[in-house]
């Protein structure tokens, strides 16, 4: 029985990792097309009030809807702040600067810092396979950020960097809290509740930034805020705190950086990004790390008569 509830959580950490690829990787490129004309952190308080509806409206429809209890509090509270406000914030303001493709790779660096704090306070030391597929991740990363290749001169550009460099950060720390919470409720239950607070945050940052906009609403900012909100936020937040969940920290962080690999992919389709052999480099040893971590463990074959 421990068998078949062990493979049944890992086949549900790896179509939710599948979800939270399409879904984050996808709402960059769709980002950046949304805060032409809709301001960053407004856009990002709808999206976030319409994934909470979504998923409010789901889970009442199926019975499931209950409060949060009091040991899941301080989970609540920190995915609302850290993997959704700070890091939605930080996210659509840096893309006002930095190209979606590139701004996607530097929102994941989470494994620089998930990783090393799993192995200090919880014990968890990955195997040298997964060791391996990490650091041939990273390089992939690295090839395809190649910081040489935009402006250090521009304080804008140094300034989104930077921001997205702290959105990695962000998101670590709530990573770190959901591997070392355990919730009384399922990340399903709790994501509303996560998203709403995350909401209310970020409409009081934007009330500072500025008054309420005027939106147009046509076809264009209607679809942008139905992606951002279904599938980028609603689908994405859940997919996300269910793979750091059921999937051990190297694979579920590793494996997220299939994001920014979805994310270039559609920009260079939709937003015209160029498509250079090292973009193409890159993008291959992310797929290999990701593949190398992610392959099952091989066990110990069994002593004779046993």
């Amino acid at each position: 029985m421990a068998s078949h509830r062990t493979l049944s959580h890992r086949t549900t950490g790896f179509v939710a990792l599948a979800g939270a690829i399409i879904g984050y990787g996808g709402l960059w490129p769709v980002t950046r097309i949304a805060i032409e004309t809709i301001p960053p952190l407004w856009y990002a308080t709808m999206r976030i009030g319409i994934g909470a509806a979504v998923l409010f409206g789901v889970l009442a429809a199926t019975g499931q809807l209950k409060f949060p209890t009091r040991d899941d509090l301080p989970l609540v509270v920190s995915v609302a702040v850290f993997m959704m406000a700070i890091y939605t914030a930080l996210m659509h303001l840096a893309l006002q600067f930095v190209e979606a493709g590139r701004a996607a790779l530097l929102g994941y660096t989470t494994p620089l810092w998930v990783i090393p704090a799993a192995y200090l306070m919880f014990g968890e030391r990955p195997s040298r396979r997964r060791v391996a597929g990490l650091a041939v991740a990273l390089t992939g990363l690295a090839v395809l950020f190649n910081p040489a290749s935009f402006d250090w001169t521009n304080a804008n550009v140094l300034a989104g960097n930077l921001m997205l460099l702290c959105c990695g950060l962000s998101w670590s720390i709530a990573i770190i809290h959901i591997r070392k919470h355990r919730p009384q409720r399922t990340p399903f239950q709790l994501a509303p509740f996560q998203l709403t607070l995350a909401a209310m945050l970020s409409a009081l940052l934007a009330l500072v930034a500025g008054p309420l906009p005027s939106i147009a609403f046509s076809g264009r900012e209607i679809a942008v805020l139905a992606y951002g909100g279904v599938i980028g936020t609603a689908l994405a937040m859940v997919s996300v705190t269910t793979c750091v969940r059921y999937l051990p920290t190297t694979v579920s962080t590793v494996g997220l950086l299939g994001g920014p690999v979805f994310a270039l992919t559609l920009s260079v389709a939709f937003l015209d990004e160029a498509l250079t052999a090292a973009l193409a480099a890159g993008i291959m040893l992310i797929l290999l790390g990701i593949a190398l971590v992610s392959a099952p463990e091989r066990r110990p074959a069994e002593p004779p008569g046993e």
